[in-house]
């Protein structure tokens, strides 16, 4: 269990961290959310005593500078390429082995499991992007820790990549391990966590299961088809219901699926379908971090659209000869 407790942390005259308190539970995947700026960095680094500010982190009861070893409890990557250039992967994992009294062929062994195993003897200032948070995962796992502390580990990595990590980290969090991880994706978090911690502008949004948070900041709407959809959509608003019409269709919030169901039963109204639509994750991201946003681009008008689409050259391809 990892406990954090009025974490807080100011530069100047900007408060990055605001008194941030949340439990993050063993077992379970939690994903850390929030804009750009929102402090999510700056966060983890306090929980591991790489910034000063207050409040505290404890790791089963115990602050990161009590621990012994701590790589061998706790498995934390801030920045994908944070390595010294000129050694290899395979030293650069058995310099960091040797400092934590974790056996030498462990390195091979994560390197292995990452798939780094080719490229073990390069060095990593060569690696991509992906490469690189491959590598840092392979340090984060070196000594086996029961803790995962990971900042963005999906940035650079291919499809395939992304649903190789998903499944890593959905399967060290079944044995029982506790999983913090960061990303901007929020498709991929969706599939990927159980529950979540999101922040803006560094103060407290949500702390809790990702379905009650869509549930939270997101109005489910229901689709209904009937071939009496006029009459039985003047029945859904006197109900309370607002029903909006969409192809051969409508979509009613401010009613459950129940709820139409057994009015249309009662009213016998033929049904050819009735689904409740749940939003998704990204929206409900954006309804509830709209307002901490800090850096807002602007939102181009549909004058705007219509003035770019008629540049030279906008949406055409231009062939021209060899040289």
């Amino acid at each position: 269990m990892i406990t954090t407790k009025a974490l807080h942390k100011r530069y100047g005259d900007k408060v990055a961290v605001d008194d941030l308190t949340f439990n993050v539970r063993p077992g379970v995947v939690t994903g850390f959310l929030g804009p750009n700026g929102a402090g999510k960095s700056t966060t983890m680094r306090l929980m591991l005593d790489l910034d000063h500010g207050s409040g505290e982190t404890l790791f089963d009861g115990r602050r990161f500078d009590s621990i012994r070893h701590p790589m061998r409890e706790i498995g934390a990557v801030l920045e994908a390429k944070s390595f010294h250039p000129t050694r290899t992967a395979r030293n650069h994992l058995r310099m960091l082995a040797a400092g934590s009294a974790i056996p030498m062929s462990r390195a091979d062994e994560v390197l292995e499991f990452v798939g780094l195993s080719d490229v073990k003897n390069k060095k990593p200032k060569g690696f991509s992007l992906g490469m690189a948070q491959r590598l840092g995962l392979a340090q984060a796992l070196l000594g086996d820790p029961s803790t995962l502390i990971l900042d963005e580990p999906a940035n650079g990595l291919d499809p395939h990549g992304i649903h190789w990590l998903r499944d890593v980290l959905k399967s060290l969090a079944a044995q029982g391990r506790t999983i913090f991880v960061s990303s901007h994706l929020l498709s991929e978090m969706s599939l990927m966590a159980d529950e979540l911690v999101v922040i803006g502008r560094g103060k407290m949004i949500y702390n809790g299961d990702v379905d009650g948070f869509v549930r939270e900041f997101t109005q489910s709407t229901v689709l209904i088809r009937t071939p009496a959809l006029d009459k039985f959509a003047e029945t859904l608003r006197g109900m309370g219901g607002e029903v909006t019409p969409v192809d051969d269709g409508a979509m009613v919030s401010g009613l459950d699926a129940a709820v139409i169901g057994e009015q249309a039963h009662r009213d016998g109204v033929i049904l050819h379908e009735l689904a409740t639509q749940t939003a998704s994750l990204e929206a409900a991201f954006i309804s509830a971090t709209g307002a901490s946003e800090e850096y807002v681009a602007h939102t181009i008008t549909d004058e705007e659209r219509a003035m770019l689409s008629e540049q030279p050259g906008a949406g055409s391809t231009t062939t021209g000869g060899a040289a």
